[in-house]
């Protein structure tokens, strides 16, 4: 197991690439902090890898709230000793171009996309420090590194991720932090549901996804998860500053 004993913090790991990630590192081993703003959804989570012989704690947390923030990561501190791997990975989809989102609707993918995974590992950064190293995972989106027609205030948020992490990385790599980004690209799940609507339904996204997408297909939340389990892991003990794109080859078609 390749991450046996590590503690891990996990935002969003109630559904989706969250939850995915959740369980690949439980299977590998590691103590899983579960959080989600959906109490129950995450009780799920952690259940699950409990159920499946590993060891999880679920802490409802809606990460646009400092407080809620604080009380996790100081109290998995407090409980643990210790944090080896946050995992910021809760976010929203705000879609629209420039004349369609309202003001509120790029502030909200600034707090929840941005400025919470600041907020969160300003809160680890500390604790990696003292124990001698860590790994922080940001998520962003190949939006981060390309960009996308009519989605003014995602693709901004999610640019801001890469440099954001970028930053980190040179500022704490001589503490042995290793701080990088995860860019997926189209994946099967509910967080789409946005962008779907925008593009006309289901059968509309599915033949953009053909289209787009080199690959022909989406990945599948299990399929990132995978690479989640490289960027937290040793397998990735030389790698930081890095924004990861896994999108079946969108970005450069």
């Amino acid at each position: 197991m390749i991450l046996k004993d590590r503690i891990a913090v996990v935002t969003g790991a109630g559904s989706g690439i969250g939850r995915a990630g959740a369980l690949k590192m439980a299977q590998e081993g590691a103590v899983v902090v579960v959080a989600d703003r959906e109490a129950a959804k995450g009780e799920v989570t952690a259940a699950e890898i409990r159920n499946a012989g590993g060891q999880a704690a679920a802490v409802a947390t809606d990460v646009g709230d400092d407080v809620q923030l604080e009380r996790l990561i100081e109290g998995t501190c407090k409980e643990f000793g210790r944090i080896d791997i946050l995992h910021n990975h809760a976010g929203i989809q705000v879609s629209g171009a420039l004349t369609e989102v309202e003001q509120g609707g790029m502030d909200a993918s600034w707090h929840i996309n941005v400025r919470a995974h600041f907020v969160a590992a300003r809160l680890a950064m500390p604790t990696m420090i003292r124990q001698g190293g860590g790994v922080i995972l940001n998520t962003a989106s190949n939006s981060g590194v390309f960009y996308d027609r009519g989605m003014i205030a995602y693709t901004t948020s999610k640019h801001a991720v890469v440099a954001m992490t970028r930053q980190m990385a040179i500022d704490y790599a001589m503490h042995n932090v290793r701080v990088n980004a995860l860019c997926p690209g189209w994946v099967d799940t509910p967080f789409n549901e946005p962008f779907i609507t925008q593009k006309g339904g289901r059968d509309a996204i599915e033949t953009y996804v053909r289209d787009k997408i080199p690959m022909g297909r989406w990945a599948t939340a299990e399929e990132i998860a995978e690479t989640i389990l490289f960027l937290v892991s040793d397998r990735s003990s030389f790698m930081t500053g890095q924004a990861l794109v896994v999108d079946g080859g969108e970005s450069i078609a």
